[in-house]
């Protein structure tokens, strides 16, 4: 296991979280995608295309299970960068095929590249307010999504909505007052940064 390179994915995330947790305290996390979380996510998705051009994804024969866990949590956010958060989701799913990456990373990254293109969910792990102020989203299948989870070790849908909306809660997240607002808001920034 290649130790620099874990901790070089460490260090990605630290940062990440470090600016997350602060925006949290100063009330900036909800609502509006903050420009400095923007430009950490772009700056850690072209180190780990850095990265990935070095070593390859960061899989458990190289980095350990933490190690690419760290990875995946970059691509998870590399939300800004389209094409890289695709070409992660295509290195993961090799990996995870060849079972050198856990399939539940594929899962969560094939969800948040769907919602990102405006697109029902697999598994249903990204998760937003509706016009109803109901925390939730749209999926493909809804009947078999439980199925669909267990299958890459994700607990039942209702559970997992519940636990989130919950977390989502205790942070100060809420319904957007102005739905028509928010849900404009989202798919102009989808379409700014190419998604969509």
């Amino acid at each position: 296991m290649d130790e620099a390179l874990v901790e070089q994915l460490a260090r990605l995330n630290e940062r990440d979280i470090r600016t997350r947790n602060r925006l949290l305290g100063e009330g900036r996390l909800y609502g509006q995608y903050d420009q400095e979380l923007r430009d950490i996510h772009t700056e850690n998705a072209h180190a780990l295309d850095e990265i990935v051009a070095i070593h390859g994804w960061p899989t458990i024969t190289k980095a350990g299970i933490e190690g690419t866990r760290l990875a995946w949590l970059v691509a998870q956010h590399a939300i800004c960068t389209p094409d890289l958060q695709r070409k992660f989701y295509r290195l993961l799913s090799e990996a995870a095929g060849k079972g050198d990456a856990p399939e539940r990373q594929v899962a969560l990254l094939a969800d948040r590249i769907r919602f990102n293109e405006g697109r029902p969910q697999i598994y249903g792990t990204v998760l937003d307010w509706n016009e109803q102020g109901e925390f939730t989203c749209e999926l493909e299948d809804p009947e078999t999504v439980d199925e669909r989870r267990g299958a890459v070790g994700l607990p039942p849908f209702e559970q997992a909505r519940a636990e989130q909306e919950q977390e989502v809660r205790s942070e100060g997240g809420q319904p957007p007052e102005d739905y028509e607002a928010h849900k404009n808001g989202v798919d102009a920034w989808a379409k700014s940064t190419g998604w969509r």
